[in-house]
């Protein structure tokens, strides 16, 4: 166990709500190892609190950034002062730095997400991927599939006005990628032609979360991946590997992506 001393280098990670993050599991082992006197611990943050604790945190001389989740992407995001280009994209951060009282934002998830897939063995390029959800986390992921060449990007809301606004996005940044807009009401035709379905969203967090989709009539070849971390293994997943489907961890999105945001942050 690591000795925390008045020298330790504070990070965080804020969320809510908190019991499901896991980047403490994943930064403080690679602290201890390679004997890096620092902590990463988890902040729950209510969002009518967000802006008044980041503005605190931001001006404390030994916290150098912290990690951005479920829900906070995108409200963090307008709250920087500075943003890399895939926050300015996305309109959403997964990891802001404090620089002297300024916040400096950036998004990993997409890349995080790809570098999963095909570090998993699933290359997407040349798919047809289905992303349910067009918040700040499906976003990221979009656009990092879109720049992998994919063969088809359908874009599947509750609210269509949001997943068409995301399709525009990325005709924006990647005009020669065919992508369209779907609400959720049309997902029971839009899965069965799915090499790759992704849930988006934070419905699997709690136990009594409602299914993102129902797998039943997606081809037997699709991917069935999740951007949830804790529980490893939600409702959904658990669901599509009794029908025999290939699934992806949510965890590989934060594991593949970890030391870009330490570097970022300053971790190590």
């Amino acid at each position: 166990m690591v000795m925390i001393t008045g020298k330790t280098r504070l990070f965080g990670v804020i969320a809510d709500p908190i019991d499901h993050v896991r980047a403490p599991m994943v930064f403080n082992p690679v602290f201890a190892a390679r004997d890096i006197d620092a902590v990463l611990v988890p902040i729950h943050i209510q969002p009518d609190h967000l802006a008044s604790t980041l503005n605190a945190l931001k001006h404390m001389p030994n916290m150098g950034g912290v990690a951005v989740t479920i829900p906070h992407k995108m409200t963090a995001a307008a709250l920087c002062d500075e943003l890399g280009m895939a926050a300015q994209v996305t309109s959403a951060v997964n990891a802001i730095r404090f620089d002297s009282g300024r916040m400096i934002g950036d998004n990993f998830d997409g890349l995080g997400f790809v570098a999963g897939l095909r570090g998993e063995g699933h290359d997407p390029t040349g798919k047809t991927a289905v992303i349910i959800g067009a918040g700040g986390a499906a976003r990221a992921i979009a656009i990092a599939l879109a720049d992998a060449n994919l063969k088809k990007l359908i874009i599947v809301n509750r609210s269509l006005n949001k997943a068409e606004h995301l399709a525009d996005l990325i005709r924006c940044h990647y005009p020669h990628q065919n992508v369209q807009s779907a609400s959720i009401n049309e997902i029971d035709t839009i899965k069965t032609a799915s090499d790759l379905l992704i849930n988006a969203t934070s419905l699997g967090l709690n136990d009594d979360d409602a299914l993102p989709v129902a797998v039943e009539g997606v081809v037997k070849s699709a991917i069935i991946a999740d951007i949830i971390m804790v529980p490893e293994m939600t409702k959904w997943l658990n669901v599509a590997q009794e029908q025999g489907l290939t699934i992806h961890l949510g965890r590989h999105m934060l594991d593949y992506q970890r030391n870009l945001i330490a570097e970022f942050i300053g971790a190590w």
